[in-house]
């Protein structure tokens, strides 16, 4: 029986931090022992909002060791650097004859990075979710490890594919996102999710105790006096979201009680947590030490980069023969 196919990607925006991680990274590693997997650091999406073209070689080797010291194992699975396959880029080319405009002017993500970035509006932010496509359908996969976010992009994969295989044939799987349990790790500035674009909203996993502690330390909340269940929203909820991603039960029920009756002390919370998530990040930390002394990453990349365009450009032959191209 043939496995399933896995694709995931994550954007060369620099270290990979914690909600990159739970939401992604947790659910690679899940599936790489059982499924065909690639993986990807994408430096083609990177490039669609404000970046330094100066240091954008170095935020991808950086996404590369992170990869490999949170555990991804290019023994059992492909590892790929986006740009180097560059069918990515001409399936998505194909995938926008047949895909509206409209439809992609409407999503929430494209709106969002609009009001984000104002003066950094392009055609290439709104061709995102194509690409995206491209590089999932790349790979036929049928599973794609990504946070709750991405959700939007996920079903645009699956329209692509569906009016693909309507109009020329059987082609493409509808791909399923892969949930994890940390899909959605909050921000620190408690407003929103854990991300790059949010300068103080992240932990990165490279980050040591001190910098942790100086990270929770802004973390937003209130009195500590007011009582009742914890809060589902803001600072607080994130402070116990992550006792819980750092499987630190104890602490959220110990805490928990503290606020019901009114007597929390954040100073010690804050304490406490940022201990409990240096020790989770620790081994990661000493292990990207190892491979980036011991380890031959170009290497890896050049052989692994062989691998991945022998499967893309079938992938891309027989679209384009479908489509009349060959």
């Amino acid at each position: 029986m043939e496995k399933k196919k896995v694709y995931s990607g994550i954007r060369a925006t620099g270290r990979l931090h914690m909600g990159n991680y739970f939401g992604a990274v947790k659910g690679m590693l899940e599936l790489q022992d059982k499924y065909d997997c690639v993986f990807s650091v994408v430096d083609l999406h990177a490039i669609t909002t404000p970046y330094d073209p100066k240091t954008l070689k170095e935020n991808v080797r950086n996404v590369l060791l992170d990869f490999l010291a949170a555990g991804l194992d290019p023994e059992k699975c492909l590892i790929e650097v986006q740009s180097k396959v560059p069918e990515h880029a001409e399936l998505a080319l194909l995938f926008s004859t047949i895909y509206p405009v409209s439809r992609l002017e409407d999503l929430p993500t494209y709106k969002d990075k609009k009001e984000q970035f104002p003066k950094y509006v392009n055609m290439g932010l709104l061709y995102y979710p194509v690409l995206m496509a491209a590089d999932i359908l790349l790979y036929k996969a049928d599973l794609v490890p990504v946070g709750k976010d991405q959700d939007p992009h996920i079903e645009v994969t699956r329209e692509i594919a569906r009016k693909f295989n309507q109009m020329f044939g059987q082609t493409f799987p509808e791909p399923q996102r892969f949930t994890t349990p940390g899909e959605y790790v909050p921000s620190l500035l408690g407003v929103g999710k854990m991300g790059k674009s949010h300068e103080g909203s992240y932990i990165n996993l490279t980050d040591d105790l001190s910098t942790i502690k100086q990270r929770l330390a802004a973390v937003p909340t209130d009195s500590g006096t007011l009582g009742g269940e914890v809060p589902t929203t803001g600072g607080v909820a994130t402070l116990f979201s992550l006792m819980k991603l750092v499987n630190r039960d104890d602490l959220y029920t110990k805490y928990a009680q503290d606020y019901k009756e009114k007597k929390i002390k954040y100073s010690d919370v804050k304490e406490e947590l940022a201990q409990a998530i240096h020790n989770e990040l620790k081994p990661m930390q000493e292990k990207r030490a190892e491979i980036e002394k011991n380890f031959d990453l170009d290497k890896m990349i050049e052989e692994h980069t062989k691998i991945c365009r022998e499967v893309a450009s079938k992938t891309l032959n027989e679209a384009k023969q479908k489509m009349g191209l060959l």
